[in-house]
């Protein structure tokens, strides 16, 4: 990413921000934000970045509303006197009083008007990512590999779904925040497990997407430094993405963790999120972002995959089970379990995983048998069960991964 598209994503939220805490109308004031920002791509490259960035962007985006605002007011009265009612008195803002509304941060309030709860977690991620993280259209619909029509329908869908909830622009009250603010975190991780991991597609990782989570969980923590899960979050992501240049050879095929070359890993990245875990863990309430980013952190720091100290993962992961009911964490437990005390007991672990419909008939509950039942000697086992797995995903590397597994176990 240049910085020049750093500087605008990291102005959207707070131009957004002040436009619907001055005007309201969050449907029409994310539009007018996106043609400033369309705007200042025009613009800038040509005539220099103005000195106060986020007043000029607040300025274009603020006339563009009054438009849009006004537009929408005469649609609306051309209907209503077609209809014979008499068209109500309206307010709209006259000349923009722009100077001072640039200065508050409201990107918090923002997340979690974009992670409501009338909302589904498809459409708070499409919403979170154009509206905080500046990103067009066309830039989510290519991350997430469906046409750039449906996309703009979800993200439509889910600005109406905000306004007929009667939503303010508000933090929610404190009953309610801690819940909401989970839903926000939530949002983030899964944005960065899209990335990471793909669910679909040709491509294993998009590092847009990644890098996009990390700065969007960055700006959270600059707003809430002593929260210890947005430390924790903020340090997974980081210990995760560390390891990126090494997941993928030089045709994009996958590599797991025990094969990676670990010099090619991000080694100030493995820093900074292994201070912020230790930091996290010694002050605040434990929380599930806090256990996985220290497990991540044991996996970072062992110079060869053999040298992974496998019991304290199994113990970390003992804990994660108590504060996360996941049928993920089961899966990766049960591969921790195997690999310190051996495949069968890794195995033992996935029996009851057959009867939760939230994994059975998921690619990775298959792909970790065939993994344990290779290591125990089952090879023909195995070898069904990497072809099964094959057959579930829909990331064309990762099946390629499998069914390379299944091909050198034979026929």
């Amino acid at each position: 990413m240049s910085d020049f598209e750093l500087l605008l994503r990291e102005q959207a939220p707070q131009v957004l921000s002040a436009l619907v805490r001055h005007y309201g109308h969050f449907d029409l004031a994310e539009e007018a934000v996106q043609e400033a920002l369309l705007a200042a791509a025009q613009q800038w490259p040509g005539e220099g970045v103005p000195d106060n960035p986020k007043g000029w962007l607040i300025r274009v985006g603020s006339r563009r509303l009054m438009d849009l605002l006004r537009s929408d007011t005469a649609r609306r009265r051309r209907e209503e006197n077609a209809a014979n009612l008499a068209a109500p008195e309206e307010f709209v803002a006259q000349g923009p009083e722009i100077d001072d509304l640039g200065g508050r941060d409201d990107t918090l309030t923002l997340l979690f008007l974009c992670c409501h709860p009338a909302l589904s977690a498809a459409s708070q991620i499409a919403l979170t990512l154009r509206a905080v993280g500046g990103l067009t259209t066309a830039q989510i619909a290519a991350a997430f590999l469906v046409p750039e029509t449906t996309m703009a329908q979800r993200i439509s869908r889910a600005k109406r779904s905000i306004k007929q909830a009667g939503s303010t622009f508000e933090l929610p009250p404190e009953a309610e925040r801690d819940a909401r603010m989970g839903a926000v975190l939530h949002v983030l991780y899964l944005i960065f497990n899209e990335g990471y991991t793909a669910s679909s597609g040709t491509d294993l990782h998009s590092a847009e997407l990644t890098t996009e989570a990390i700065r969007l969980v960055r700006g959270v923590r600059r707003l809430l430094p002593d929260d210890g899960e947005v430390a924790g979050l903020l340090a997974l992501m980081l210990l995760t993405d560390a390891r990126r240049p090494a997941r993928t050879d030089a045709d994009g095929g996958l590599i797991p963790l025990a094969d990676q070359d670990r010099s090619l890993w991000n080694k100030a990245a493995i820093v900074e999120g292994e201070a912020l875990v230790t930091d996290a863990l010694s002050r605040s309430q434990l929380g599930p972002y806090q256990v996985q980013a220290a497990i991540a952190a044991v996996h970072d720091t062992a110079e060869r995959a053999e040298d992974t100290d496998w019991p304290q993962i199994v113990a970390l992961y003992q804990v994660l089970e108590q504060l996360s009911d996941n049928p993920m964490v089961t899966l990766n437990h049960a591969v921790a379990v195997a690999m310190a005390s051996g495949p069968k007991e890794g195995l033992a672990l996935l029996e009851p995983l057959e009867a939760d419909g939230r994994l059975a008939d998921h690619h990775r509950l298959e792909a970790v048998r065939a993994h344990l039942l290779e290591m125990s000697g089952d090879l023909v086992g195995a070898r069904e069960s990497y072809l099964l797995a094959a057959r579930r995903t829909t990331s064309v590397p990762e099946r390629a991964y499998l069914t390379a597994k299944a091909d050198r176990l034979g026929s």
